[in-house]
């Protein structure tokens, strides 16, 4: 073995510890997951070296045959996998060896519950496959060289799984990476010829180079040990070259992995060629759980770029819009150069019509989901419902498409899930009915109680309940459904239309021309408070509500902008009260202004908490409060 140099011990980061303990002690029931992994970091590795040579054809060093080699030694109880991809320098080794290339590390360890089967299920979505070793490895030795290094520069990492890894500088002739597993005692099955030819067939057939494995040649006594003969295993044909037809369920779930580096089953996929004008191929996954940085919208996404089957990138972010960045698949076009970029492909008019039909594409596959396996979708919508809400503002063009995926709670509900499709509320709608009705708040429990839903009660009208931080924001970019349009029942002067009755109109007019005075004495005694005061069509228990203005900021946006720190533009909302209470009757027929002017802020602050919103003056209202006390107690 070559001498090594400048050796040196380092600790692993704190969440790799925890990360090889949950490795070890979670997925023992499928442990021979980790060749799936190993082979797949082994793919990704050959896959940069072709593209990087494209460029510079040095960096093949003579060696253009590109493979995975496994092996075995059952004296020796090691399992070895070699690839001659593009290697790794000295500090590669420690930054992705020693630590989780992967944003998120500190959402990682605060979401470790300690439920061992829970807690398998955060490994896929941090994309940790090497760390696998150690499920079956007490030690695992890591031989690398990055294409193009000197012969000297080879590094050497080897660790136990515990608390450190040590690191050296080695010789190494071949570029490209070897790693040996020393087995655990009690693994010895993985160092037989039978077994890993059946976990190459059953996980990594997709793999679209071979891999190889030692020819089994019968020893002939008294001559020399025969040299060692390779045989491909795999098909190593890229999977979505081939037809629909051809590829099993379990051959499109163990690629989604692959290319996900993910541990679960995908929800669903769609495979399609397209030929003509433009020709590729696309293989797109959805995802069944989101990664743990899907709402940081800088971090890496998007799809594996291939080019008539040549490597190009790993996140190709422009064949899809950022609503819908949690897609993970393949990519593969006749169409576009080889040389391309991060800059020419957001130039391309190509990469435009890709991403149109490709977008379309997903949409599709998610409406087929939503339609024939309702319980699934639910799971999906769970996950990634609030980036699906952004679309509306991204993607114009499918905003109606998109409309129809949203699920929202209603008034039908009991528990505040979001089941409701905008489809399903129409068909449920009043006769008559031409609007689709909806209100926003913080909580369900807030907007399910809401004073501004008692007439809808009353007339046996749905209204959808809008609670998450992005759903005010969400409205103001849809205008309407179906022909529809969307009314926020906490807004303007509420108008039920064919709703409403001749007679109940007449009767609502005569009951506001009579009470003007009272309008009159409480625009005095709120003053600037308000910025205008009405008889309520709205409510049928309540004594009072705030409306919003028709142009004004609900108070959803206006809490997410103060709390972002951005200035708010002025509002005041408008009082509306029900001339039917008795503490309204109790307040027309009240002869002290200074008590009447009590009582209304009281009414108004009342109306303000019941919106969910704070108090301006909260000392105020309890003085106000504790006066009335006093009084009703004399």
């Amino acid at each position: 073995m070559s001498v090594e140099t400048q050796k040196e011990t380092l600790g692993f980061q704190t969440e790799v510890k925890q990360l090889l303990h949950l490795m070890i002690h979670s997925l023992y029931s499928n442990k021979e997951i980790f060749l799936r992994e190993l082979i797949s970091n082994a793919s990704d590795a050959v896959d940069k070296l072709r593209f990087e040579a494209l460029a510079k054809p040095e960096l093949l060093e003579g060696g253009a045959e590109l493979k995975i080699r496994v092996s075995f030694d059952k004296d020796a109880k090691t399992v070895t996998l070699e690839d001659n991809g593009i290697g790794m320098s000295r500090e590669d080794a420690v930054t992705h060896l020693g630590t989780i290339a992967k944003s998120g590390t500190a959402d990682f360890m605060k979401h470790l519950s300690g439920d061992q089967k829970k807690d398998s299920h955060l490994i896929g979505q941090f994309g940790v496959g090497f760390y696998s070793a150690f499920i079956v490895a007490d030690k695992v030795d890591v031989f690398s060289r990055r294409a193009g290094a000197a012969t000297s520069e080879g590094v050497h990492w080897s660790s136990k799984g515990e608390g450190d890894f040590e690191v050296a500088t080695v010789d190494k002739p071949e570029r490209g990476t070897r790693i040996v597993l020393h087995l655990k005692s009690g693994e010895d099955e993985f160092a037989d010829g039978w077994r890993l030819r059946n976990i190459i067939k059953k996980y990594s057939d997709h793999i679209a180079l071979p891999i190889e494995l030692p020819k089994e040649v019968a020893a002939v006594e008294g001559e020399e040990q025969p040299a060692i003969e390779w045989e491909t295993v795999n098909r190593a044909s890229a999977l979505w070259t081939r037809p629909r037809t051809e590829v099993k369920d379990e051959e499109y779930q163990e690629f989604y992995k692959h290319v996900a580096h993910d541990f679960e089953n995908p929800l669903s996929w769609s495979h399609n060629k397209v030929e003509g004008k433009l020709e590729y191929t696309s293989l797109l996954y959805v995802p069944t759980r989101a990664p743990f940085d899907l709402y940081q919208r800088e971090a890496p996404k998007g799809l594996k770029l291939y080019v008539q089957r040549v490597f190009v990138m790993d996140q190709a972010e422009s064949f899809l819009p950022l609503y819908l960045r949690f897609i993970k698949g393949v990519v593969d076009s006749n169409d576009l150069s080889l040389n391309v970029s991060r800059e020419i492909l957001q130039k391309d008019p190509i990469i435009d019509s890709m991403k149109s039909a490709l977008t379309k594409r997903v949409l599709d596959m998610l409406e087929k989901l939503a339609k024939n396996e309702p319980e699934q979708y639910k799971g999906f919508w769970k996950n990634f419902g609030q980036v699906m809400k952004e679309g509306p503002a991204e993607d114009f063009a499918n905003k109606e498409k998109i409309a129809g995926l949203l699920r929202f709670a209603s008034t039908q509900g009991d528990d505040g899930e979001q089941v409701v499709g905008l489809a399903d509320y129409l068909a449920r709608a009043k006769e008559g009915q031409d609007k689709i009705y909806y209100l926003t708040g913080e909580t369900y429990a807030q907007v399910k109680n809401s004073p501004h839903l008692e007439v809808f009660r009353k007339k046996g009208i749905e209204v959808l309940l809008l609670t998450d931080r992005i759903d005010e924001w969400l409205m103001s970019y849809l205008n309407d459904f179906d022909g529809k349009s969307f009314v926020d029942v906490a807004r303007g002067d509420l108008d039920l239309g064919n709703l409403d009755s001749e007679e109940d109109k007449k009767a609502a007019e005569e009951v506001a021309k009579s009470k003007e005075g009272l309008v009159e004495r409480l625009k005095t005694a709120l003053g600037e408070s308000v910025a205008e005061v009405r008889v309520s069509h709205r409510l049928t228990d309540s004594p009072a509500i705030l409306a919003i203005g028709e142009q004004d900021l609900g108070l959803q946006m206006r809490q997410i902008l103060e709390a972002s720190g951005q200035k708010v533009p002025d509002s005041k909302p408008i009082f509306e009260f029900n001339p039917a209470h008795p503490l309204i009757e109790k307040l027309d027929n009240e002869q002290s202004d200074e008590r009447f002017g009590d009582l209304s802020h009281i009414l108004f602050d009342q109306a303000a908490l019941a919106a969910g919103d704070s108090l301006k003056d909260p000392a105020a209202y309890v003085r106000r409060l504790n006066k009335l006390l006093v009084e009703l107690s004399v």
